[in-house]
C-alpha cells in the first residue's frame, strides 16, 4: 500500500520503485525441479534510457533533496539496470524476479542448465547462486530470530511520565522523554524497517495514527513480491513499535511522528544468501522513496546447507552482500541503523553482517541498570573497528506483539530500533547535519565516549538540554569538534558568537602535552582544522578553543 499524498510521487513510487526494482511477472513454477535462485551480474550500464540528469525518474523528490542537502552527486551506480538487458533474459524464458541499480545485477530463478545460456549473454559478467532447490513457501515459527517475550509486568513507573507507560525507561534512558518535550518526536523523518514481517500493525491501536496521519509511506515484500506486509513473522511488528507506537499509558516509541516503510525481507523459516540480497533490494527501495533513516534488526553470518557460512575474518565490512549494500545505502545519505546481533554467549560471539559496515551504526543491548546483556554480540570487526558503536535496553525491552499485547522482550533487535528512532527525532533537531556526522555525534553522546571498548562501544548515548555536541538544540556553549576522530578531517563548529573574534584552537594529549595549535579567522561557522589525524596516536585528546574572552575545552577520541 502506498499513501504518498502527491500523486506525482505516487506515480513514481509505482514505476521506478515496483518496475524498476522488481521487473518481471510474479512467481510462477517456484517448485519446477532444478531451479534455483542466482544473481547476475551486468558488465555495464551501457545503452540505458536513464540518465544522471534526470534523476526524478527513478528517484523521488525526497530522495534527491537528502542527496542535494549533504552535498553527494549522483553516479553511474544510482542509474536502474539497463532494461534491454533484462528483456534478453525474459526472452529466454527466464524468471526475473528483480533489477539492482547499486549492484547492476538482475536475480532470476532458473535451471543450471539455462544459467548457462544467460551467461554467453555479451553483457553479462557472473553469476552466484543465492538459495538453495527452492521448495514450497511455509511459513513457519521463527526459527533463528531468537528474541524471547514474556508478559509485561506491573513495574512502578514515575508520576511525571506515566505518559509512556511501561516503555518510559527504555526512551528516557536515551534521553529521548526530554527530546519529545522539545518537540523533537521524528516528525518530517522517515525510517525504512527491514524485518521479517508486520502481522497485527493494520489493526493494533498503538499504530492507528500510522494511517490515520499519513505516515506509513509504502510496504513491499520482497520474499513473496507483494505489498502486503500484515503476515508473516510478528517480529518486525514488534520491532516497529519500539520506534513508531503511540498509545499513551501503554508504550510510546522513540520516533512516534516519523514516517515508515515497512519492507519484508526476512524468510523466517531458513537462512540463505538471498535475503541478503532482499536488503539490497530493500534499500534501494528506501533510497528511491526518500527515506532518511535504515532500521534492520537482520544480522548474517551462519547460513542454511549448502548455502556457505561466513567466516569471522569476512567480518572486515567489506566482504559480504548486505554488508557492501549497507555501505552503499549510507553513500547515499540514509543513516543505516543495525542490530549487533545476539551471539554473545555462543561459539560465534561476535558481531554479524552488516553490522560489521563501516559507514552503519551497530546497537548492542544493556539491561534497565547499563549493564552489557550477556547475548548481546562483541565486536572487533574484523578489520579492528569498534564495535558495536552504542547500546540501547534490549533487555526485558517493552515491546508489542502481533495481537497488540505489552511484552518484555530480549534481543538486540529491539536496542537496534529504540536508538534509530531516537536518531531520527536527533536528526530532526539537527537537519543541517550529514548521515555521517549523526554517527559521530551518537558516538559523542555515548556514556564511554572517550573509552570505547567492543563489548558497548562508545556507550549509552544520551541527549541532554546542555551537552556541548549538539550546536542545533538550544545549546549554551555552542560549539562541537570531530569525534571520533578517524581518518577523515577534523571540523570544528561553533557558533556565531564565537566567531566574532580570531579562534585559538589549541589540542593536548592526556599528559598535558601541546601536539597542536591553529589561528582561526572569524566570520565563519565550521572550520577544518591543518590537523592531519594520521599524526595522533590513539587515545584522548583535549582540544581548548579561546574568542575574545570565551574559552572551552572539549574531549576528542581518536581511533
Amino acid at each position: 500500500m502506498l499513501t504518498e499524498k502527491n500523486n506525482m510521487n505516487k506515480l513514481l513510487f509505482l514505476v521506478s520503485i515496483l518496475i524498476i526494482l522488481a521487473k518481471g511477472a510474479m512467481a510462477q513454477g517456484t517448485n519446477e525441479p532444478g531451479k534455483q535462485k542466482y544473481l547476475v551480474y551486468f558488465k555495464d550500464k551501457a545503452g540505458t534510457p536513464y540518465t544522471l540528469q534526470e534523476p526524478e525518474k527513478f528517484l523521488s523528490p525526497k530522495s534527491i533533496a537528502r542527496r542535494s542537502r549533504q552535498q553527494i552527486a549522483l553516479t553511474t551506480r544510482d542509474l536502474p539496470v539497463n532494461p534491454a538487458y533484462i528483456s534478453g533474459i525474459k526472452q529466454l524464458g527466464i524468471e526475473v524476479w528483480y533489477s539492482s541499480r547499486w549492484f547492476n545485477a538482475a536475480v532470476i530463478a532458473c535451471t543450471p542448465t539455462e544459467l548457462e545460456d544467460i551467461q554467453q549473454l555479451t553483457y553479462v559478467q557472473g553469476s552466484r547462486v543465492l538459495n538453495r532447490l527452492r521448495t514450497p513457501v511455509v511459513e513457519k515459527a521463527d526459527s533463528k530470530i531468537n528474541e524471547t517475550y514474556t508478559l509485561a509486568s506491573l513495574a512502578p513507573i514515575p508520576a511525571n511520565s506515566k505518559e509512556y507507560g511501561l516503555s518510559f525507561h527504555q526512551a528516557n534512558m536515551l534521553g529521548a522523554v526530554d527530546l519529545h518535550t522539545a518537540r523533537f518526536t521524528g516528525e518530517g523523518m522517515t525510517i525504512a524497517v527491514l524485518d521479517a514481517g508486520f502481522p497485527g500493525v493494520n489493526t493494533i491501536p498503538a499504530f492507528a495514527h500510522l494511517f490515520q496521519n499519513n505516515q506509513l509511506k509504502g510496504t513491499f515484500d520482497f520474499v513473496q513480491k507483494k505489498e502486503n506486509v500484515y503476515n508473516a513473522s510478528s517480529h518486525g511488528t514488534s520491532v516497529l513499535s519500539t520506534m513508531g507506537a503511540y498509545e499513551p499509558n501503554k508504550i510510546i516509541g522513540t520516533a512516534y511522528n516519523a514516517n515508515y516503510l515497512l519492507l519484508r525481507t526476512e524468510d523466517a523459516a531458513s537462512e540463505h544468501h538471498i535475503e541478503e540480497i532482499n536488503w539490497l533490494l530493500a534499500a534501494e527501495y528506501a533510497d528511491s522513496a526518500g527515506a532518511d533513516v535504515i532500521n534492520s534488526s537482520l544480522g548474517y553470518s551462519l547460513f542454511d546447507a549448502p548455502s556457505v557460512s561466513y567466516t569471522y575474518q569476512q567480518m572486515d565490512g567489506n566482504t559480504t552482500l548486505v554488508a557492501k549494500a549497507a555501505d552503499i545505502a549510507a553513500a547515499t545519505g540514509m543513516l543505516v541503523v543495525v542490530s549487533a546481533g545476539n551471539d554473545g554467549t555462543k561459539p560465534w560471539r561476535y558481531i554479524a553482517s552488516p553490522a560489521d559496515a563501516d559507514s552503519v551504526l551497530a546497537v548492542g543491548a544493556v539491561d534497565s541498570l547499563g549493564v552489557k546483556a550477556a547475548f548481546s554480540s562483541f565486536g572487533p570487526t574484523a578489520d579492528g573497528q569498534v564495535k558495536p558503536d552504542v547500546v540501547a535496553l534490549g533487555q526485558n525491552a517493552y515491546v508489542l506483539n502481533q495481537n497488540g499485547t505489552l511484552v518484555k522482550s530480549n534481543g538486540t533487535s529491539f536496542s537496534g530500533p529504540i536508538i534509530a528512532g531516537f536518531a531520527a527525532s536527533l536528526w530532526q533537531a539537527n537537519a543541517s547535519k550529514t548521515n555521517r556526522e549523526m554517527i559521530q555525534l551518537i558516538r559523542q553522546l555515548g556514556s564511554q565516549a572517550t573509552a570505547p571498548d567492543n563489548a558497548l562501544g562508545y556507550g549509552i548515548p544520551k541527549y541532554k538540554k546542555n551537552v556541548t555536541g549538539l550546536p542545533d538544540l538550544l545549546i549554551e556553549k555552542g560549539i562541537y569538534i570531530t569525534n571520533p576522530v578517524g581518518k577523515d578531517k577534523i571540523a570544528l563548529s561553533y557558533s556565531e558568537e564565537w566567531s566574532k573574534q580570531a579562534i585559538t584552537v589549541s589540542v593536548f594529549d592526556v599528559t598535558g602535552k601541546l601536539v597542536f595549535t591553529q589561528q582561526l579567522t572569524p566570520g565563519t561557522k565550521q572550520q577544518i582544522l591543518a590537523l592531519d589525524p594520521q599524526l595522533l596516536q590513539k587515545g584522548v585528546y583535549l582540544c581548548r578553543i579561546r574568542s575574545g574572552n570565551m574559552a572551552e575545552t572539549l574531549r576528542f577520541v581518536k581511533l
